[in-house]
Protein backbone atom coordinates (compact mmCIF):
# COMPACT_ATOMS: atom_id res chain seq x y z
CA UNK A 1 0.00 0.00 0.00
CA UNK A 2 1.14 3.53 -0.77
CA UNK A 3 0.29 6.31 1.65
CA UNK A 4 0.90 9.91 0.71
CA UNK A 5 0.41 12.76 3.17
CA UNK A 6 0.00 16.14 1.52
CA UNK A 7 0.70 19.01 3.91
CA UNK A 8 0.68 22.77 3.57
CA UNK A 9 3.94 24.40 4.58
CA UNK A 10 7.29 23.09 5.71
CA UNK A 11 8.15 21.79 9.15
CA UNK A 12 10.56 24.30 10.57
CA UNK A 13 11.41 22.89 13.96
CA UNK A 14 13.88 20.02 14.06
CA UNK A 15 11.93 18.05 16.68
CA UNK A 16 8.89 17.84 14.34
CA UNK A 17 10.97 16.76 11.34
CA UNK A 18 12.83 14.17 13.44
CA UNK A 19 9.58 12.76 14.84
CA UNK A 20 8.06 12.57 11.35
CA UNK A 21 11.21 10.91 10.01
CA UNK A 22 11.10 8.31 12.80
CA UNK A 23 7.52 7.27 11.99
CA UNK A 24 8.20 7.28 8.26
CA UNK A 25 11.13 4.93 8.93
CA UNK A 26 8.96 2.63 11.06
CA UNK A 27 6.20 2.62 8.45
CA UNK A 28 8.68 1.37 5.84
CA UNK A 29 8.11 -2.16 7.16
CA UNK A 30 4.40 -1.96 6.31
CA UNK A 31 3.88 0.38 3.37
CA UNK A 32 5.40 3.10 1.25
CA UNK A 33 4.64 6.31 3.10
CA UNK A 34 5.86 9.79 2.32
CA UNK A 35 5.10 13.45 2.90
CA UNK A 36 4.54 15.94 0.10
CA UNK A 37 4.60 19.58 1.06
CA UNK A 38 2.95 22.41 -0.81
CA UNK A 39 3.88 25.99 -0.09
CA UNK A 40 1.76 28.17 2.13
CA UNK A 41 -0.28 30.87 0.47
CA UNK A 42 0.51 34.46 1.41
CA UNK A 43 -3.22 35.27 1.34
CA UNK A 44 -5.71 34.07 3.94
CA UNK A 45 -7.74 32.26 1.27
CA UNK A 46 -7.23 28.47 1.36
CA UNK A 47 -8.35 28.08 -2.27
CA UNK A 48 -4.88 28.89 -3.64
CA UNK A 49 -3.34 26.16 -1.46
CA UNK A 50 -6.20 23.91 -2.54
CA UNK A 51 -5.19 24.23 -6.18
CA UNK A 52 -1.64 23.21 -5.28
CA UNK A 53 -2.93 20.26 -3.25
CA UNK A 54 -5.24 19.07 -6.03
CA UNK A 55 -2.28 18.97 -8.45
CA UNK A 56 -0.60 16.40 -6.15
CA UNK A 57 -3.64 14.07 -6.04
CA UNK A 58 -3.93 11.28 -8.60
CA UNK A 59 -7.31 10.32 -9.99
CA UNK A 60 -6.92 6.84 -8.46
CA UNK A 61 -6.03 8.13 -4.97
CA UNK A 62 -8.40 7.38 -2.11
CA UNK A 63 -8.41 10.83 -0.50
CA UNK A 64 -8.89 11.38 3.22
CA UNK A 65 -9.01 15.00 4.34
CA UNK A 66 -8.40 15.96 7.94
CA UNK A 67 -11.22 18.26 8.96
CA UNK A 68 -12.65 19.38 12.29
CA UNK A 69 -16.16 18.43 11.15
CA UNK A 70 -15.07 15.05 9.83
CA UNK A 71 -15.82 11.57 11.11
CA UNK A 72 -14.15 10.69 14.38
CA UNK A 73 -12.60 7.24 14.77
CA UNK A 74 -10.71 5.41 17.44
CA UNK A 75 -7.46 3.65 16.59
CA UNK A 76 -9.11 0.29 15.91
CA UNK A 77 -11.62 1.89 13.56
CA UNK A 78 -8.86 3.65 11.66
CA UNK A 79 -7.01 0.34 11.34
CA UNK A 80 -10.21 -1.26 10.05
CA UNK A 81 -10.63 1.55 7.51
CA UNK A 82 -7.08 1.14 6.19
CA UNK A 83 -7.40 -2.65 6.07
CA UNK A 84 -10.78 -2.43 4.30
CA UNK A 85 -9.30 -0.08 1.71
CA UNK A 86 -6.61 -2.64 0.94
CA UNK A 87 -9.16 -5.44 0.70
CA UNK A 88 -11.18 -3.33 -1.77
CA UNK A 89 -8.10 -3.06 -3.98
CA UNK A 90 -7.27 0.51 -3.02
CA UNK A 91 -3.49 0.75 -3.18
CA UNK A 92 -3.04 4.53 -2.90
CA UNK A 93 -4.33 6.45 0.11
CA UNK A 94 -3.77 10.19 0.24
CA UNK A 95 -4.23 12.07 3.52
CA UNK A 96 -4.59 15.86 3.34
CA UNK A 97 -3.58 18.28 6.09
CA UNK A 98 -4.68 21.81 5.22
CA UNK A 99 -2.97 25.05 6.07
CA UNK A 100 -3.52 27.56 8.84
CA UNK A 101 -6.40 29.17 6.94
CA UNK A 102 -8.28 25.90 6.63
CA UNK A 103 -8.94 23.49 3.82
CA UNK A 104 -10.07 24.47 0.36
CA UNK A 105 -13.70 23.68 -0.45
CA UNK A 106 -12.56 21.96 -3.67
CA UNK A 107 -10.16 19.70 -1.74
CA UNK A 108 -12.89 18.84 0.76
CA UNK A 109 -15.26 17.99 -2.09
CA UNK A 110 -12.59 15.74 -3.69
CA UNK A 111 -12.13 13.78 -0.46
CA UNK A 112 -13.62 10.30 -0.20
CA UNK A 113 -13.62 10.59 3.60
CA UNK A 114 -13.44 13.52 6.00
CA UNK A 115 -11.55 12.47 9.14
CA UNK A 116 -11.43 14.38 12.42
CA UNK A 117 -8.89 13.74 15.13
CA UNK A 118 -10.61 16.20 17.43
CA UNK A 119 -12.77 19.31 17.50
CA UNK A 120 -9.60 21.10 18.61
CA UNK A 121 -7.13 22.74 16.27
CA UNK A 122 -3.52 21.51 16.30
CA UNK A 123 -0.36 23.01 14.81
CA UNK A 124 0.14 21.56 11.35
CA UNK A 125 3.58 20.18 12.16
CA UNK A 126 2.18 18.40 15.20
CA UNK A 127 -0.72 17.00 13.17
CA UNK A 128 1.75 15.37 10.78
CA UNK A 129 3.33 13.49 13.66
CA UNK A 130 -0.03 12.53 15.18
CA UNK A 131 -1.28 11.26 11.80
CA UNK A 132 1.92 9.32 11.13
CA UNK A 133 1.76 7.74 14.58
CA UNK A 134 -1.87 6.69 14.04
CA UNK A 135 -1.08 5.20 10.63
CA UNK A 136 1.80 3.27 12.23
CA UNK A 137 -0.49 2.17 15.09
CA UNK A 138 -3.08 1.06 12.50
CA UNK A 139 -0.60 -1.25 10.79
CA UNK A 140 0.47 -2.70 14.12
CA UNK A 141 -3.21 -3.40 14.93
CA UNK A 142 -3.83 -4.90 11.47
CA UNK A 143 -0.83 -7.22 11.87
CA UNK A 144 -1.75 -8.01 15.49
CA UNK A 145 1.70 -6.89 16.58
CA UNK A 146 2.49 -5.60 20.02
CA UNK A 147 2.37 -1.81 20.33
CA UNK A 148 -1.25 -0.84 20.63
CA UNK A 149 -2.76 -0.88 24.13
Amino acid sequence: MNIKIICVGKSKERYWTEASAEYLKRLGAYCTCYLEEVKESISDDPEEEGEWILKKIKKSDHVISLEIRGEEMNSEEMADMIEAAGLKGISDICFIIGGSFGLSKKVSERADLHLSFSKMTFPHQMMRVILLEQIYRSFKIIRKERYHK
